[in-house]
């Protein structure tokens, strides 16, 4: 299959810029995988299509505000800084602009001084290793300095940037939030607990691998950045509980998607405590073997995410029910629309 099989026209202005109000008040397409069959709804209405037994799994990866703005010590340079994963102690691997700035043993302040990195290595595309030096908790300093990084797609500010936080979130270590997971408030989880259904969670930090484009044209060639996964006895335990009863498990999110589909792939269909490195990619042709349903929003065409859902809602169904959601304007990419594959 070639990434211009995944294409599909996408009008800019239904690029969603700012997030609603309400959390639970996006639009709600639900597409029958085994049949194409398409319902409009309101995201509210996802309790309906969960029923006792069933289990809802949640990715609690919490973003850090990752993104950083420095002077250059010598020059005086501005310099931007995003923070990609930690690699040890104080350690990390970033992104920087303009990186031709940045060589080895350049120092960077941010903040008056009360953080300072210095280049340790040059990677490929603009990365490289920094160590960063400070006084106190780093993750204080950066809750104080950094800024949430959204999107490239999104050019607008962020009013209050806990709505690009779940209500859920817990974990630091995200490039990026789960962004599927932005649709549910409180009391729906409190509601849909209150039906009977099993809210778990696992935890994937979200690398920006995610919005790297396919750079190949057969997508069998492309290459998934690896992100860090970790999955509970709890949670395994429950999950392996729910499959063996016949019931669904449902997942929130690409994320948990192939978090779920990593452990079930390594323990034959069963899940177990777990946590470690994934880069498994999941286009069409895969074989599914820990979820029955997903709840995702809507995606980049060519993306990684959009085969994703094709793989488990077939290529056709998946890029007729894409058509529907122009027609009907629905709201694309991380502050958008959702949609309930069933």
């Amino acid at each position: 299959m070639e990434v211009k099989d995944f294409d599909f026209y996408l009008p800019e202005e239904l690029i969603a810029q700012t997030p609603l109000k309400d959390r639970t008040a996006s639009r709600l397409m639900v597409l029958d995988k085994n049949n194409g069959e398409i319902n409009h709804r309101t995201f509210s209405d996802v309790i309906d299509y969960l029923d006792e037994g069933d289990c809802l799994v949640l990715n609690d990866t919490k973003v850090l505000p990752a993104r950083l703005y420095g002077i250059k010590e010598d020059t005086g340079a501005n310099i931007e800084f995003l923070l990609l994963k930690q690699i040890e102690n104080n350690e990390w691997e970033t992104l920087v602009k303009p990186a031709k700035r940045v060589r080895k043993g350049t120092v960077v302040t941010f903040g008056d001084g009360r953080l300072k990195g210095i280049c340790k290595e040059e990677l490929d595309h603009g990365g490289r290793v920094i160590e960063f030096e400070f006084q106190g908790i780093f993750h204080e300093i950066l809750e104080s300095l950094g800024e949430m990084p959204l999107p490239p797609y999104i050019t607008e500010q962020l009013e209050d940037k806990e709505r690009y936080q779940t209500v859920f979130a817990k974990h630091r270590g995200s490039a990026a939030a789960p962004t599927a997971g932005l649709h549910f408030s409180e009391a729906l989880l409190e509601a849909i607990a209150a039906k009977g259904v099993h809210i778990v969670y696992i935890t994937l930090h979200v690398g920006l691998g995610t919005f790297r484009p396919v750079s190949v044209e057969d997508i069998a060639e492309h290459e998934m950045h690896a992100e860090f996964y970790q999955m509970t006895a709890e949670t395994a335990e429950r999950l392996n509980d729910v499959k063996k009863s016949g019931k669904k498990i449902v997942t929130v999110g690409t994320t948990s998607t192939r978090t779920l589909e990593t452990i079930a792939h390594a323990n034959n269909g069963l899940f177990k405590e777990s946590s470690g490195w994934t880069s498994i990619f999941i286009y069409p042709g895969f074989e599914f073997k820990a979820i029955n349903g997903l709840i995702t929003n809507f995606h980049l065409p060519k993306s990684t995410l959009i085969m994703l859902v094709s793989a488990l809602a077939g290529r056709e169904h998946t890029l007729h029910a894409y058509e529907e959601a122009v027609k009907e304007r629905y709201r694309f990419f991380s502050f958008g629309d959702a949609m309930l594959i069933k």
